[in-house]
């Protein structure tokens, strides 16, 4: 017989609003730090819920314009809930994480990618595209999501987090501002738009506890030093991997007591590569455990694994993804190799980067034959469950990439045909209210 004492629901450690600007919650912060205070403690083994606000903080909403994209303040993100401390967990050690839900909050059902400013944001053509606002808003059908801006689309979500991982030392953090310090003192550099780094900004750091916790001396010392979190670095951190959804394990090396484990930034969907920035669909709420090295889904144990950085040689995160994963097997595949083909033809030397943009680059052309436009393409591909691969780093000189797009998330036939595509009308997504792109 089922009661109260034999089902015992996983508690929610962090609870936040999501229609609530982040600054005015507890249990957030917006800067890495080892100074920041864990906001709760668990034991290994503890099934936990965590509440997320979106990576803006409630800057994005559900309308019809690109002009709260345009105007969004990029000082003040990540919101990052956390930090979680785990009992035990000690410099060295490796933090094992699994992934049991993601799931949006039942009274926000929906989410939002972002083509950013050039100078405000930017993303993988923001030279190129010489890039304005635009935004798409996707519905949640189960799991599902659809477009009104980005209409004959519907596929099934790959819901993770974009960001997650443990705080830095003091040594650690110091080595961050300093090697990406001198990337932006570079003189080769200093015309860079969008910047080539983020350094620490005082302006817009946010530490979401009260001053019993955090003193004034050490907030502001925070704010001075704290490390933007828009890159991934060896904590893990920023690094938008569409496959660590809902079954996942990660392994994260720890720095300080406790491990301070903070989250953020999570997407129902997104394609390799996250290209225009904030290309995933964002979205708000995420349930974690802390994990063994035993197989499965909510029934395992926890341990941390001690001197596990040793062990495993763990100088990043090791992740194991989930066995979940839409099952979309035709794909249109474009090809890429580093030679900037879309632009003045110059040759570049195994530039992988260079290579996934040509593939970008003619999967939106062919879009765009299809009838798309050029930034519901754009937008298309950084959301879509689409599949970046390497295909060779070998071949001097030229770095080869694949971008496969799933055939079956359309609603109409992309196959190629002796008689060319079929050419329709799917407006435009949501633009600036200047009528700008």
């Amino acid at each position: 017989m089922a009661t109260k004492a034999n089902s015992v629901p996983i508690p929610t450690l962090i609870s936040v609003d999501p229609f609530v600007p982040a600054d005015q919650q507890k249990g957030l912060h917006n800067r890495w730090h080892p100074d920041i205070p864990p906001v709760v403690t668990v034991k290994p083994g503890e099934a936990f819920k965590i509440e997320c606000v979106d990576w803006t903080g409630a800057q994005i909403g559900n309308n019809d314009t690109s002009d709260d994209v345009k105007n969004v303040d990029l000082t003040k993100v990540h919101n990052l809930s956390g930090p979680v401390a785990v009992e035990g967990a000690e410099p060295g050690d490796a933090l094992v994480v699994d992934i049991l839900d993601v799931v949006p909050f039942e009274k926000m059902p929906w989410g939002y990618t972002g083509i950013f400013e050039l100078t405000n944001g930017g993303g993988l053509f923001a030279k190129e595209f010489n890039s304005k606002a635009c935004k798409a808003i996707w519905d949640f059908e189960g799991i599902y999501a659809t477009s009104r801006h980005i209409p004959g689309i519907r596929f099934a979500g790959v819901s993770h987090p974009g960001l997650i991982g443990t705080a830095p030392s003091a040594s650690l953090l110091a080595t961050w501002n300093a090697r990406e310090g001198a990337l932006i003192a570079d003189p080769a550099h200093a015309e860079a738009v969008p910047p080539v780094a983020f350094a620490p900004n005082a302006v817009g750091a946010y530490v979401g506890q009260d001053e019993a916790s955090v003193d004034g001396e050490t907030r502001e010392r925070i704010a001075r030093e704290g490390a933007r979190t828009i890159p991934g670095r060896e904590h893990g951190g920023n690094c938008d991997i569409k496959n660590l959804s809902r079954g996942s394990r990660c392994y994260f090396p720890v720095f300080v007591p406790g491990a301070n484990l903070s989250v953020g930034d999570l997407h129902f969907s997104q394609g390799d590569g996250e290209l225009s920035f904030c290309g995933a669909i964002e979205m708000i709420r995420y349930s974690l455990l802390l994990g063994t090295t035993q197989a499965g889904i909510i029934t395992f144990k926890t341990s941390i694994i001690k001197g596990g950085v040793e062990k495993f040689a763990l100088k990043q995160p090791i992740f194991l993804p989930s066995p979940i994963d839409p099952l979309y097997s035709q794909k249109v595949i474009f090809e890429g190799i580093s030679v900037d083909y879309h632009g003045d033809g110059k040759q570049y030397n195994m530039d992988a980067t260079v290579a996934y943009k040509q593939a970008a680059l003619n999967a939106i052309a062919y879009l765009m034959k299809l009838g798309y436009t050029r930034e519901q393409a754009y937008l298309l591909l950084s959301a879509a469950p689409i599949e970046a691969h390497v295909g060779a780093l070998v071949d001097s000189p030229n770095a080869c990439v694949t971008l496969a797009i799933p055939t079956g998330i359309f609603e109409h036939d992309i196959l190629p045909k002796p008689e060319g595509l079929t050419k329709q009308n799917f407006g435009q997504c949501a633009i600036r209210s200047d009528g700008v792109v």
